[in-house]
């Protein structure tokens, strides 16, 4: 054995020793190599360092194995799910980064090693958040920031740079507000329970008590709550999501201190909401002579004027757009193997339908060798040639319409833009034409359209408050080989912002409703309802979610087109008619590939 070989597995020993000890568990499976880290019930991925690495990169690698142990040892998951936020969006997020702030600074209190190798962590993935580019308060998310200063003031530790420039610009405005329930979590940092009533307690402070549920019961029972995420990764944590907004961003009151909010009901049945106006003034909301949808079903956005609709190519340099299509060949080549065998068996049922077949017993056309010998004996034999036919395949376009929001950072992006690649190819190998698009929005916090708002001085329910940033990566149109290298621009993290889909899926339901093929199939992926705080903060709570649930009521039965969805993390099913949810990235590649499969099987 080489010296290098020695020292890598003197590493591999030392490393497994410390992370079995930090999690108490001696029989805990830890395996060494490439690919992302990742955990799987007791089993741990961790890196492999490469030789000659600087010291600080060797922290970094070491960090993300302590944080998995600690974790095992320190974090209770179904304690978790059970006080966390229901709602998803920036709640919930604030409410895991203040949990993982709680579990790391029980190691880093307890061990100077593990704090450093903690914060050579923190700081390795904040750089590949991007963290250290930020420049204003636009573009450092609160839920980020709000952890972070909690994982300050419980290990009494300083933040690495570029973890500090995302508190910097909201540590006051959270001082303010939270700073007496944030000292108070000095006291439960070992009780997870008592330190999530007093998050709970910060999330009210800072403006988020609606996405709160009512105080929960805390249970021991195992009964509907599922085990830790197997798919949890620290790259996926780090993600810029949905921010808050300060106070001036909140409804305006009137004159008599009633606000001017209207109440909706997130569970209301959207045919009720205008069941008393009157009949003959009722507006139509069904499809057009194209069939497309008309977006304004008791929902506007306030302006338009700054939502773009744009191709890939154009949101940055060819030189840059190839880098990170490098980048996305890279992360292929892990995937490529399991996610191809799925890709060929969907091709293979494609092209059996298109496949022709024969009809025989004919009297004229090609001979029938099976029937040479009846023909030797009896030449005058009838019904002794075959004709070719084809089986009828309808022409058929897909449009895979990918959530590019904050909280698809890191694996979730990643193997959304790998399986949208190898299931691209495929079919068009099919002669099935395939649309790829992209939603987010173009700022945090609202951007030109809130400062619109503002200026005009903050009417109340102004309705949509950001500006839409609509992506096209792969026009139906274009050939594989001209926009291959634009969806590497998945990869491009500032890129991810927040997540308005009831506009995205009219949208893409419009460009595919009026293309000339006879079958047409929308596959949406996300991770969450639509959540932006520009909007909902001024707007009923529900206002993004309802307009979500009309345009999928709309599709599935007024219009042609077949829409699916799968849901990553988020359960889908309830929204959707055809839906699918996963727990782990990893199973989108499948998850696509057998949900196009079941649906051309299904074709008469």
């Amino acid at each position: 054995m080489s010296d290098d070989e020695q020292s890598l597995e003197t590493y591999k020993r030392a490393t497994t020793a410390t992370m079995r000890a930090l999690a108490e568990n001696d029989e805990l499976d830890i395996t060494f190599g490439k690919g992302n880290p990742g955990q799987r019930g007791a089993s741990i991925h961790v890196p492999l360092p490469n030789l000659g690495i600087t010291e600080a990169e060797l922290n970094a690698i070491r960090g993300i194995g302590d944080e998995f142990a600690l974790k095992l040892r320190y974090h209770d998951e179904r304690v978790h799910r059970t006080v966390a936020p229901r709602a998803g969006g920036p709640a919930q997020e604030m409410f895991q980064w203040v949990e993982d702030a709680r579990v790391a600074s029980i190691g880093s209190m307890r061990m100077e090693g593990v704090a450093r190798n903690l914060d050579a962590s923190l700081e390795a993935a904040c750089q590949q958040a991007a963290f250290d580019t930020i420049t204003a308060e636009t573009e450092a998310p609160l839920s980020v920031a709000v952890g972070l200063l909690v994982r300050q003031r419980l290990t009494g530790r300083e933040l690495p740079p570029s973890a500090e420039n995302v508190v910097r610009f909201w540590r006051d405005y959270v001082d303010e507000r939270a700073g007496e329930h944030i000292e108070s979590l000095r006291d439960c940092v070992h009780d997870q329970t008592q330190f999530a009533d007093r998050c709970r307690s910060i999330l009210t402070d800072l403006g988020f008590a609606a996405d709160l549920d009512d105080q929960p019961e805390y249970q021991d029972s195992d009964q509907d709550i599922e085990s830790i995420d197997d798919g949890s990764e620290p790259d996926a944590e780090f993600a810029p999501e949905d921010v808050a907004l300060d106070e001036d961003s909140m409804g305006d009151e009137d004159g008599e201190g009633e606000s001017t909010v209207v109440e909706m009901d997130a569970d209301m049945d959207m045919s009720e909401l205008g069941a008393e106006s009157d009949p003959e003034e009722a507006p139509n909301f069904a499809p057009d002579d194209s069939g497309r949808i008309r977006v304004d079903f008791n929902y506007a956005a306030f302006t338009n004027e700054f939502d773009e609709i744009i191709r890939a190519e154009e949101l940055c340099d060819s030189e840059e757009l190839s880098r990170l299509r490098a980048l996305l060949d890279q992360q292929l080549i892990s995937l490529q193997h399991a996610t191809s065998k799925l890709a060929n068996r969907l091709q293979r049922r494609l092209m059996a339908k298109q496949n022709r077949s024969w009809e025989f017993d004919l009297d004229e056309g090609l001979l029938d060798t099976s029937r040479l010998t009846q023909i030797v004996i009896d030449p005058m034999n009838p019904l002794a040639f075959k004709q070719e036919k084809e089986t009828k395949f309808r022409d058929t376009v897909v449009t895979l319409l990918i959530d590019s929001s904050g909280s698809m950072r890191g694996r979730s992006i990643t193997i959304a833009a790998m399986c949208a690649d190898i299931l691209g190819r495929t079919l068009e190998r099919c002669s099935v034409r395939v649309e790829i698009l992209g939603f987010t929005t173009r700022a945090w916090r609202g951007g030109q359209s809130r400062e619109e708002w503002i200026n005009a001085g903050k009417p109340g329910n102004p309705g949509r408050l950001n500006d839409l940033r609509h992506i096209i990566y792969k026009a139906a149109d274009d050939t594989w080989r001209r926009s291959r290298r634009n969806l590497g621009l998945m990869m491009r993290e500032e890129l991810l912002k927040e997540n308005i889909d009831g506009e995205a899926l009219i949208w893409a339901h419009n460009r595919l409703v009026v293309r000339p093929e006879e079958r047409k199939v929308l596959m949406v992926i996300s991770d969450g309802l639509p959540v932006d705080n520009s909007t909902l903060l001024v707007n009923p709570s529900s206002y993004l979610e309802q307009h979500l649930k009309y345009a999928i009521d709309i599709i599935e039965n007024q219009s042609p087109v077949e829409i699916i969805a799968i849901g990553i993390g988020h359960d889908v099913t309830h929204h959707y008619r055809r839906a699918v949810t996963i727990t782990d990235a990893e199973q989108l590649g499948g998850a696509m590939t057998e949900q196009l499969a079941a649906l051309f099987e299904s074709e008469d």
